[in-house]
């Protein structure tokens, strides 16, 4: 089918008039078939990046978690909104505080029990532009909004927000790699295909998807020269999402031996996975040249690297150039090897001391490099903070994502001027104590570029998400304890049985599935490293 005859053949006004009870029924069902088909979208998933990186490489367990669990939360989100509105309500926040320059920030994450069983102290909040509003998609108009999938995740949880939050029939086409996949998700979304809410074409589609008459909208998840080159094609706004250059920001503190490991280990892990091919991986890694803690902090990370961390394979077609490119314009760049080199495509590069105009900071990699700049600065919070915010907002390439690592003893003492700092970084999505990922996977928060244009953006216009549906996001923000454990790469059993246990949990939030969740990781947690 081609993309105007796709779009012809929606009933658009007969979805936005289906009330929230057999929106809910239908979200229940789509539950149950995420369930049922979630090995064969981890199947599908993985064949396709072992036919890149090589048999073997990537597991099914792997691809289960970079499919199920996205939509998994996205729509267990999607149904506590709708459980709301067949009570006739919007669903409550936990409150909100203005925040300055009539910006507010409201309270968002954890709102229902085993989320913050799950959350631990971590804490999501959205900032927006004036008071806080909520929209119902119920009272939004019908209309069709057209999303094209990623090529790095076959989950475009776009097309659920679009249905669900937006009140819009859907024409999704996939990413040429995920078109097998693509198959799967038209099981899973099979119902909503019968009410011709959504329809599916091919990859081939691409060119005349964006020139197809009467669409509201066009949702895009890819590079910044696809995305320029669709908006200049396309009738209908484009809200993108095409990545960036992102920041860690190492605030100056006191940090022990363990912490060290543990924050080396997370970072390193969050840049491993998926091969590097994340859009919010933490790439660029800012400290102060005064930290007295610095060189044993470059030492942690490259132990993390090749020791502590297993080997994941990098697999997204075009970036062993742009590897190849790291290398050859920083002369300080490492090639480090996990395993031994053991894992296939598994090589890091590593790139201490990068100076402020340097390819590192102008360049995304989307594989795995990470580069690290000491800013000429003292440890003293408030200076480092004013130096690393100018840096980040004025020369590193994108808005999209932002890391802040800040000791509990460091945040205590300057809790204003992190708040401070986390309002002035231009980026849609800032974790404090944890990683940017996370917030793309949290169904309250939003995923997106801050404070671009349509004539000149890097890591996209507008942003999607936000099962609150509040109005006018600028950005979203996690705030977490400096212990916190957000992802580590640092045992192949637990992962795998984390993230295949934790996909079948975002589906269906069962206490069993959390009691296996839970269980499972403390088991494999006295096994120790098995690689």
């Amino acid at each position: 089918m081609d993309a105007q005859t796709a779009f012809d053949s929606l009933d658009a006004k007969a979805w936005a008039a289906t009330r929230a009870v057999e929106r809910l029924s239908l979200i229940k069902t789509l539950q149950k078939n995420l369930l049922a088909h979630a090995e064969d979208l981890g199947r599908a998933d993985a064949a396709m990046k072992n036919e890149l990186a090589g048999a073997g490489a990537i597991s099914t367990a792997e691809g289960m978690a970079g499919t199920v669990v996205p939509m998994g939360n996205t729509l267990m989100g999607i149904r506590r909104l709708h459980e709301a509105l067949v009570q006739g309500e919007m669903p409550k926040a936990n409150g909100s505080r203005a925040i300055g320059g009539n910006v507010y920030e409201v309270d968002v994450f954890p709102i229902h029990a085993k989320d913050k069983l799950t959350a631990g102290k971590a804490r999501g909040y959205l900032h927006v532009n004036g008071s806080p509003e909520q929209v119902s998609p119920l009272a939004k108009p019908a209309g069709v909004i057209a999303v094209s999938g990623a090529g790095n995740y076959s989950s475009s949880v776009e097309m659920a927000m679009a249905l669900f939050l937006e009140n819009k029939a859907v024409i999704h086409k996939p990413h040429a790699l995920n078109e097998a996949s693509d198959a799967v998700w038209a099981k899973v979304f099979a119902p909503l295909i019968e009410r011709k809410a959504l329809v599916f074409i091919g990859a081939d589609q691409s060119h005349a998807m964006p020139k197809v008459s009467g669409l509201d909208a066009i949702y895009f998840t890819g590079s910044t020269g696809v995305a320029h080159a669709i908006q200049n094609a396309a009738a209908a706004p484009l809200v993108s999402e095409c990545g960036g250059n992102n920041p860690c920001i190492i605030v100056p503190g006191r940090w022990t031996e363990k912490e060290m490991k543990h924050w080396a280990v997370q970072i390193v892990s969050a840049g491993k996975l998926n091969g590097g091919a994340i859009c919010g991986r933490p790439q660029t890694i800012i400290t102060s040249k005064a930290w007295p803690q610095r060189e044993q902090f470059l030492t942690a990370l490259r132990k993390a690297v090749t020791e502590d961390t297993f080997g994941t394979a990098t697999y997204y077609p075009g970036v062993d150039k742009t590897k190849d490119a790291f290398l050859e314009n920083q002369p300080s760049a490492e090639l480090l090897r996990p395993e031994s080199g053991a894992h296939p495509s598994s090589d890091v590069v590593f790139i201490p001391g990068v100076g402020e105009e340097d390819f590192a900071v102008t360049n995304e990699a989307f594989c795995q490099v990470f580069s690290e700049l000491p800013l000429d600065t003292g440890t003293d919070a408030d200076d480092f903070l004013t130096k690393a915010t100018a840096f980040c907002n004025d020369k590193l390439l994108g808005s999209l994502g932002c890391m802040m690592l800040v000791d509990n003893a460091t945040f205590k003492s300057n809790e204003d001027r992190i708040h401070q700092a986390v309002r002035e970084l231009n980026y849609g999505g800032i974790a404090v104590n944890n990683i940017p990922p996370n917030i793309w996977l949290n169904a309250y928060l939003t995923w997106g570029g801050c404070g671009e244009t349509t004539d000149d953006f890097v890591s996209g216009v507008g942003n999607f998400g936000n099962a609150l549906n509040f109005e006018n996001v600028v950005k979203s923000v996690i705030i977490d304890d400096f212990a916190a454990q957000a992802f580590q790469l640092t045992s192949r059993r637990q992962v795998e049985h984390l993230m295949i246990n934790l996909s079948k949990f975002a589906v269906d939030q069962s206490w069993g599935g959390f009691a296996k969740l839970v269980g499972q990781m403390a088991v494999d947690g006295l096994r120790g490293k098995d690689f």
